[in-house]
């Protein structure tokens, strides 16, 4: 099975990590010491590692031209990743010292450098990293890659070598991952698979972004803050027993099974169509004709909960998958593109295609995933109705 990720350090490690992971990746940082323990697994994270997480720090590689000599290093105040968030990141599984999906990490490494003007090594940099996994083992390689200050006062850079050299950064984390369960992909590689749970479809809205911005994994990642802001209060007033929405949560899903928690919120985009999860692409399947209404379809639901999360071998190659597109919004993600790919030999292609208030009522199977967690399946989801449809 692949997977991958761990770490060193440096004196301003607290605030590159309390900026950099809060503001401009919040969902990465946290939700891997905190969610991860929980939802990657149908095991559990080991507990004699929490020290080293909670340990590791940031090395700064070097600029775009020295990439090789990783140091301790201080952020500067003038760094133009905190400034206006120019730049992106990339965040890397490690499994017995080999990174993830290299090869797809190495994609976005070559396109959001393309994409932001920056020089960077790919090759070179992927070398580094390869090395830094070895060490690790086993947890997650986080990388930024900002552009270097520049001699321009505010957003502009320079026309020339200056203004697309870059600052590199990387934490590594150690972290043992236990999944129950694993899909096997053609070329023998495999992808866990999370227990079942639910989602729900979040208020919050995605930006619209013109090209080349839209579908980067850029360090401006203020509406994912927002809408994993609104999914945590979700969670916690579901969880509160004395909360009167708690109270609705609960009648809402007592169809479900009560191992069924919320776990992942829906995103639209402000067009209205439907985009991804707050840290994670969506793939879906729709039916010819939309449920009855008031159904909850919890045939659906019992019959999934009965088999306990026991998803057919083919599950991926069962029935046709669409996912939305990241044209104008969104986070074209690395696991995303691995199914894409891993499909687009099989009787059924995904198929790229917008998901519209119209069609959730018709959605028969649902599942988000990212390169650090898999495939996380749906048994319900949530619309912003109060109905919940099941799968």
């Amino acid at each position: 099975m692949q997977t991958s990720m761990r770490g060193s350090v440096s004196d301003l490690s607290a605030d590159l990590s309390a900026d950099l992971s809060a503001d401009l990746s919040a969902d990465l940082s946290a939700d891997l010491s905190a969610d991860l323990s929980a939802d990657l697994t149908s095991g559990s994270v080991d507990s004699s590692l929490s020290n080293a997480v909670s340990e590791d720090n940031w090395i700064r590689l070097g600029s775009s031209d020295d990439a090789a000599a990783a140091t301790p290093a201080a952020l500067s105040l003038d760094n133009r990743g905190l400034a206006y968030a120019d730049g992106f990141f990339t965040t890397m599984g490690v499994i017995d010292g080999q990174i993830l999906w290299s090869k797809y990490h190495l994609q976005r490494l070559d396109s959001h450098a393309d994409a932001l003007q920056l020089a960077l090594d790919s090759q070179e940099l992927l070398a580094i990293l390869q090395e830094h996994a070895k060490q690790l083992q086993q947890g997650m390689l986080k990388l930024v890659v900002t552009r270097a200050a520049q001699g321009i006062r505010g957003y502009g850079y320079s026309p020339n070598a200056a203004g697309s050299a870059c600052e590199i950064w990387l934490k590594a984390s150690a972290m043992t991952v236990a999944t129950a369960e694993t899909l096997r992909l053609a070329d023998g590689c495999f992808i866990p698979l999370q227990p079942s749970s639910a989602a729900i479809c979040l208020t919050s809205q995605l930006a619209c972004l013109p090209l080349p911005l839209a579908g980067l994994k850029s360090l401006n990642r203020l509406d994912n803050v927002l809408a994993s802001g609104e999914l945590q209060r979700i969670k916690a007033q579901a969880s509160s027993p004395n909360s009167v929405q708690a109270d609705s949560l609960e009648n809402t899903h007592s169809q479900t099974s009560a191992e069924s928690t919320i776990s992942e919120g829906l995103l639209r985009d402000m067009s209205g169509h439907w985009v991804e999860g707050t840290m994670s692409n969506v793939f879906y399947q729709l039916s010819e004709l939309p449920h009855s209404p008031g159904s909850n379809n919890t045939s659906a639901i019992n019959s999934n909960n009965a088999n306990g999360n026991k998803y057919n071998a083919d599950y991926l190659g069962t029935g046709q998958w669409y996912t939305p597109s990241m044209a104008q919004s969104g986070v074209a993600g690395v696991m995303r593109q691995v199914l894409i790919d891993e499909l687009s030999t099989s009787k059924n292609p995904v198929i790229i295609r917008s998901l519209s208030d119209e069609d959730l009522p018709r959605i028969t199977q649902l599942f988000f995933c990212n390169a650090l967690r898999g495939i996380m399946p749906m048994n319900s989801l949530t619309l912003l109705s109060g109905e919940v449809v099941g799968f």
